[in-house]
């Protein structure tokens, strides 16, 4: 059971250029579900695509696009998150869409479908998950946001990993007690992410190990049983021999298999191989319920959440610091602590500069390396006591940005704005 809050409908929702998902936690409910196409089944995948009626400007989206452009000859758009990372205009009888605004529209009118349990304007928290988060990607889930005009401002997002993440801490423990496997099988190929603790840290340190192996493609699906039996039998091996590169040196407690193409049917040696002392999972909604999880986390962490801190590959892996005289004594400051998403780990400050033309920021890696001393000399700076404004951003997961502008001293020096800068290499990526 999650804390009662003001929280009435917080949504995860899975963003991917095949099929998006939303799950979904209602206050006082026992956990977090996922919204179905049809209501009581587990038909949880949204088409993400659109179409447009021919001459008309009416648009479909989900199942009912793809219905639409079979039997009535609509103009079908797919690929509706590569083309807004393309940034091409897309021209539709003559007139030119931005990729953006059409993604906006997808994700508006499939938000929809949250009638079935309130309303769109009832979202109280949105996380929204998708299998990478870059500057771009960022920008473009930004844009889709404003375009949303939701009635909130919590809307934050996760990659798949850290999907995988919490998804995980709420589970029960002793499926994660040692290392935890997800394979995430894709059209010619299958991402591997392997999840485990450090549990001689505090708090404890949750990693995330993915890569990418290829596979062969599922479909096309020959003809005939006696070639389909073929394919199917190949397809197991191939799949018993990722499992066991996989698992060989490691202890696993449990096994999640992802992908539409996973399948008891095919799934012989290499399911057997699996189940020899792991629980093995089959599913597709992990991501839309591990984007709700994370969303819950913020608005109230749990005991788990408050004893790990996840370092994936979209978190800031260095605490920033530096030192100062409080009172007359010398004390640390904390100004960026890892574990956050570097592309929301900003801060601005005001402080006194007092004998000298330098700032020291201590920065501290919680992935090895210990702590080192970074050095900003402030060359033009004049006088003995300046008034200082520093903000601290990232421009990606290893870079820091310091920007120090000069604030005078009140009567006694006038301010200049002059305005330093200079990038700091957290670590070699």
């Amino acid at each position: 059971m999650f804390k009662q809050n003001e929280e009435k409908l917080v949504v995860g929702y899975d963003l991917s250029d095949t099929f998006s998902q939303m799950s979904y936690y209602v206050q006082g409910s026992e956990d977090v579900e996922t919204l179905s196409l049809v209501a009581g089944t587990q038909n949880y995948n949204i088409p993400t695509v659109l179409c447009k009626r021919t001459g008309v400007n009416q648009w479909f989206y989900g199942k009912e696009a793809l219905r639409y452009s079979q039997e009535s000859g609509g103009i079908l758009v797919q690929n509706l998150v590569q083309l807004a990372v393309d940034g091409e205009p897309i021209l539709i009888e003559e007139i030119s869409y931005e990729p953006i605004a059409l993604l906006t529209l997808f994700f508006k009118r499939s938000l929809g479908m949250l009638s079935q349990i309130g309303t769109a304007d009832k979202i109280s928290a949105l996380m929204i998950t998708c299998d990478k988060l870059d500057y771009r990607m960022i920008t473009i889930l930004s844009q889709v946001v404003a375009g949303l005009k939701l009635k909130t401002d919590k809307v934050f997002f996760q990659s798949h990993t850290e999907s995988f993440y919490n998804y995980m801490i709420h589970q029960p423990k002793e499926l994660w007690l040692a290392k935890s496997l997800l394979f995430e099988y894709k059209e010619n190929y299958i991402n591997i992410y392997q999840m485990e603790c450090n549990k001689r840290t505090t708090p404890i340190v949750a990693y995330i190990d993915s890569r990418e192996v290829a596979f062969t493609s599922y479909e096309p699906m020959p003809e005939g049983e006696e070639l389909r039996s073929g394919k199917q039998a190949r397809l197991d091996e191939e799949f018993l021999h990722v499992a066991e590169q996989a698992c060989r040196n490691n202890v696993v407690s449990s096994v999640y298999l992802i992908g539409e193409h996973f399948s008891d049917e095919w799934m012989k040696q290499s399911l057997r191989f699996l189940c020899k002392g792991r629980r093995v999972f089959q599913g597709n909604n992990l991501y839309s319920k591990g984007a709700c999880y994370g969303m819950l986390e913020r608005l109230h962490a749990s005991e788990e959440g408050k004893a790990h801190v996840f370092l994936g590959n979209d978190k800031l892996k260095t605490n920033v610091g530096m030192k100062i005289l409080r009172r007359g004594e010398e004390s640390y400051m904390a100004l960026l602590d890892a574990g956050i998403n570097w592309f929301e780990a900003e801060k601005t400050l005001e402080f006194y500069l007092q004998d000298g033309k330098s700032v020291e920021l201590i920065l501290t890696s919680l992935i090895g390396g210990g702590s080192k001393t970074a050095t900003i000399t402030l060359e033009e700076l004049k006088g003995d006591v300046s008034l200082l404004s520093m903000h601290l951003y990232l421009s990606e997961e290893s870079r820091l940005v310091v920007e120090i502008e000069d604030l005078g001293f009140g009567e006694l020096k006038e301010a200049t704005h002059h305005v330093w800068q200079e990038e700091i290499a957290l670590y070699e990526r």
